[in-house]
């Protein structure tokens, strides 16, 4: 059976919330799957590799070859590849007649000039990209991309007619201070400001603890399914439960060929941002064919005043007696109840 994804509450109660009969105190609600429920919504796994700073030329050609055989086994996945700049056309060409996706790992937001070494969306998008990474970890930490920064880039990766993949996630000292949920709502508020409901048809959302990124370790399915949770209870909030039953949420973290199966069962988890593993075809064809599992139950979202307070876009004013289906696509329905103003 596959690996439950219910969780202690972590954070401090602020909603009142369903419980059923058996679960223990202190567990928030399991939200069980009903043939008299809503419909599940079908959203397609996204496996991207992000080959990050790494092959050559002859090593990403050949990469790419092998990645593309090991997708064209693959059912109901959708498959990229984000590789090195000088390696788009390449690349391209080798993935050419199978059903990989190019990526690249970043752009500019300004359409062409003096920024030198910077690549433009109408660059990407003329050698035949589908998709570009917008605020990965790296970017921030390493090149200090602001979240005013990755907004743009993420703007203007929309307006060049691409897919954005939007990276958010939260460092180990945010997580030990139970911070995540609060760093998740202001990457994503603000990594998305001007984006609307119509927009979000192209745009797929990374979450990767900034802790589990190629240091080996993973955030556990039950600590990945509660935030990946979280992330969708936000976009119900600041914008609709049919936005938030469509958005991809993928996993990224050290995700390798040994724990994709268990990641993949969780509800709320829609494929993976794949680093290290995705530099090893068999590894990657792995993650790509992963064994599919029945989706284990989802529990309540669970959130602090803080984690919510100021954090909403196009609700600012929300508080009053308010309810909401968290999930319907995953076929099972959590509800919360938020009693009175929360200012």
């Amino acid at each position: 059976a596959a690996r439950s994804c219910v969780v202690p509450m972590l954070s401090t109660l602020s909603l009142t919330l369903s419980y059923q009969v058996g679960v223990p105190s202190g567990r928030a609600a399991i939200a069980t799957r009903s043939a008299g429920g809503p419909a599940m919504m079908a959203r397609t796994p996204l496996m991207a590799g992000n080959w990050k700073m790494n092959t050559d030329l002859d090593e990403a050609v050949a990469l790419a070859k092998a990645v593309s055989a090991e997708a064209d086994k693959a059912s109901g996945v959708d498959v990229a590849v984000c590789v090195p700049s000088p390696f788009l056309i390449p690349v391209k060409e080798a993935l050419a007649g199978g059903k990989v996706g190019l990526g690249a790992q970043d752009c500019h937001w300004e359409d062409a000039g003096a920024f030198t070494g910077a690549i433009s969306t109408s660059m990407i998008k003329s050698v035949g990209s589908d998709y570009v990474l917008a605020g990965h970890s790296e970017r921030r930490a390493v090149f200090g991309d602001s979240d005013a920064d990755v907004n743009k880039k993420v703007l203007k990766i929309l307006a060049g007619g691409l897919k954005a993949i939007l990276c958010i996630g939260e460092l180990k000292e945010e997580r030990e201070s139970g911070e995540t949920f609060n760093v998740c709502a202001t990457q994503l508020s603000e990594g998305l400001a001007g984006v609307d409901a119509a927009m979000m048809k192209d745009i797929v959302i990374a979450y990767e603890p900034v802790w589990a990124i190629g240091t080996g370790l993973t955030a556990t399915p039950e600590v990945a399914q509660e935030t990946h949770a979280y992330i969708r209870s936000w976009f119900v909030e600041n914008y609709s439960q049919e936005v938030a039953d469509a958005v991809v949420i993928q996993y990224g973290g050290s995700v390798n060929d040994n724990n994709v199966d268990d990641l993949m069962a969780c509800a709320d988890i829609d494929g993976a941002l794949v680093g290290g593993a995705s530099l090893k075809a068999d590894s990657f064809g792995r993650i790509v064919n992963y064994v599919k599992k029945e989706p284990t139950p989802r529990r309540a979202v669970v959130r602090s005043s803080a984690a919510r307070r100021g954090r909403s876009r196009q609700n600012p004013d929300r508080g009053v007696l308010r309810r909401a289906r968290i999930g319907a696509a995953g076929g099972a329905c959590c509800f919360f109840e938020e009693v009175g103003p929360l200012g």
